[in-house]
């Protein structure tokens, strides 16, 4: 079996779905691409059972075959490669595989395809076509608010919830929770399923620069992603979400409305300044004045800053962890935000002053119990 393609095409495709390949997979098979060659169509698929990339190239060829190649010897050595054609030459009966350029020959020991695990069909029970910049906002949007906590599996991806008149995802840890919901996103079939973070994170590394569309087929255990010459199937957690709705406070009549970067930036000064165990800041706000600061009394640390707000309500003194702010503040392109609040022990909203067409964000994260100064 035998091909010749560009090596810089070859390992840019191949880049694209490397993420899914793990260090110590499960079946050691799983360290190898998946070479599949069926005249001048070449199909390479890497997986780690749970998700699955597939990523199709243009070869010369006139022959059929597959092999597994070991993936990372073969990146190493087109990253080394300069721009040129390669011949790969593979011997189905031993496996060996001979890469030969301009420089020189390679040669290197593959596995047999067969026994490189099939990827799953997905039944397009469910489908739906959305733009890769509106899920690359959607993703960036959610995905930094998911759990890392395997006992509760559920937390541990986002929730995305089709529906006939927006698109709602959907991501919290239990400290914090991100609601990102979309208009112009609908389904007449509309589901719910939830998506792992790793499936997520590999989605938004390979997503184009250029808008182009993004088509969903999903049934009850997988999901099916195409875009361009990409394809990608997870396998989707099977299990209940928390009821999140039930977790938004409805009434709110603390409002605090600042500019984000000076809040920002502020949060980012004090907070080198609080407990490293906590990340406590205090946010006392009277008129229209926010007073940010924080202390680490094991370390005689202590910070704090002025800045000007406009502001409704009763005044509140209320204590947050600064790294789940920061990070939310970091996430959202607004210019200005709003923390609406309702008493020291409730958890706080933080939406966009103004909204986005098509775009409804609402963060919501839970305070921190105040140690009242000595």
């Amino acid at each position: 079996m035998k091909f010749i393609v560009n090596s810089s095409y070859l390992l840019k495709q191949l880049s694209n779905i490397n993420g899914v390949i793990t260090t110590n997979p499960v079946v050691p098979i799983l360290e190898n691409f998946l070479f599949e060659i069926d005249k001048t169509k070449l199909t390479v698929t890497a997986s780690d059972l749970q998700t699955s990339m597939i990523t199709e190239l243009t070869v010369e060829s006139k022959e059929r075959g597959s092999i597994a190649v070991p993936a990372r010897i073969l990146l190493d050595t087109l990253k080394n490669l300069p721009d040129q054609p390669v011949t790969f030459s593979m011997d189905e009966t031993t496996y060996a595989i001979e890469i030969s350029s301009d420089n020189g020959r390679y040669k290197l020991a593959g596995e047999n395809a067969t026994d490189f695990p099939k990827v799953p069909a997905v039944s397009n029970d469910f489908s739906a076509v959305i733009s890769s910049e509106v899920l690359s906002r959607a993703i960036n949007n959610t995905i930094f608010a998911t759990s890392n906590d395997e006992l509760r599996p559920a937390m541990t991806g986002v929730y995305v919830n089709l529906g006939e008149k927006n698109t709602t995802f959907v991501a919290t840890d239990g400290h914090r929770l991100v609601r990102y919901r979309r208009s112009d996103v609908k389904s007449d079939n509309g589901n719910a399923i939830i998506i792992p973070r790793k499936a997520l994170n590999l989605l938004k590394a390979t997503l184009p620069a250029e808008n182009t569309d993004v088509s969903i087929d999903f049934n009850m255990s997988n999901a099916f992603f195409k875009f361009g010459h990409i394809r990608m199937i997870c396998r989707l957690i099977d299990e209940r979400f928390p009821d999140y709705e039930n977790v938004i406070p409805g009434q709110n009549p603390i409002k605090m409305t600042i500019s984000r970067a000076d809040f920002l930036g502020s949060l980012k000064r004090i907070s080198i300044y609080a407990n490293k165990t906590t990340h406590q800041v205090r946010l006392k706000i009277t008129g229209s004045e926010l007073q940010v600061s924080a202390e680490d009394l094991d370390f005689s640390n202590e910070a704090n800053e002025r800045l000007s707000c406009e502001h409704e309500g009763e005044d509140i003194e209320i204590g947050f962890n600064a790294r789940f702010l920061i990070e939310m503040l970091t996430n959202l392109d607004v210019d200005m935000v709003r923390l609406n609040m309702s008493a020291p022990n409730k958890a706080g909203v933080i939406l966009p002053a103004e909204k986005e067409k098509n775009e409804d964000i609402l963060m919501l994260v839970m305070p921190v119990m105040l140690n009242q100064y000595v």
